[in-house]
Parts: C-alpha cells; structure tokens; sequence
C-alpha cells in the first residue's frame, strides 16, 4: 500500500489481508475508487483526518476501553504510543534497524534508533546470542569501583 505521510514523503508498506478486506470495504462504503487520489480516513468536515483527529479517535477508544481495562486507566495512549510499541515488537523479533526505518519511513536510521532503544532483556539476549560469558565470579559489589568491576571480568 502506498501511504502518503509526513513531510510529505511516500512509502509503500506491507498490509495484512484482512486489513486489506477491511480497507476494500471501507473504499466501498464511501464511494472511492482503489487509486483515486483522496483521504480514506476523513474527519467531521470531511477533509483528510490530521493527526490531531487521529490522536482524539485514539484517546476516546483508549477512554472507553479503560472502563472495561482497569489496566489501561492513566496511561499515555496515543497513533505515537503504537509506532513506538510496533518499533520495539519488530527489533524484540530480530528486525534489524534499517528494516524498521523503512516501516516508520525516516530520513535516518539514527531517527529510528532513538524509537528502538534498547531494553535490559534485548541486552541480555544481544550478550547471549554473541557468547559472552555468564561467569558469576564477575559481580559488582558494594564498594567496589566500576574499574575494579571491569578487573574482574
């Protein structure tokens, strides 16, 4: 699917099919031909939904939601929260950066660094995954410094 974002820049992504059907459907419902060049997702004046429209959908389903989710009551949710979220589920399933760059459509992949930052379990997968020895011998103590740590490794 070509989507036209931000900065106006295009990029061609991979849909699911039944996200494909649902899309199908909603062209149909509205009357839109497969290519024609007009917003699919509009807002109350029918004009293309901004991404202040987009935030405002987001946040009433998160409200209404949270009534049923006690979980969900108080946390930031937002279409920002989702990229990010997406952003770690595919580097957490091994996606390399550049992949997940040209996902979220930046410039630079030090823009999509900045998404993907790390988690301690990525680290201790990264340390495993490279042999680094688990050797229980080097342990940060109290008052040890960290050169005396790094010694002792």
């Amino acid at each position: 699917m070509l989507l036209h974002g931000k900065g106006r820049r295009d990029r061609v992504v991979p849909i699911p099919k039944d996200l494909v059907r649902s899309l199908t459907d909603l062209l149909s419902e509205r009357g839109l031909a497969n290519h024609e060049p007009r917003p699919i997702f509009v807002g109350v004046h029918n004009e293309r939904l901004t991404r202040f429209g987009a935030t405002h959908i987001v946040r009433r389903a998160a409200s209404q939601a949270a009534s049923t989710r006690s979980s969900l009551e108080g946390k930031p949710i937002s279409p920002h929260i989702f990229r990010h979220s997406l952003a770690m589920k595919l580097l957490r399933s091994g996606v390399n950066l550049l992949t997940i760059q040209a996902w979220l459509g930046h410039a630079q992949v030090a823009i999509t660094h900045r998404y993907a930052a790390a988690d301690v379990e990525m680290m201790r997968r990264g340390l495993e995954k490279a042999g680094v020895s688990g050797d229980r011998s080097a342990r940060f103590r109290p008052n040890d410094t960290i050169l005396q740590l790094l010694a002792s490794i």
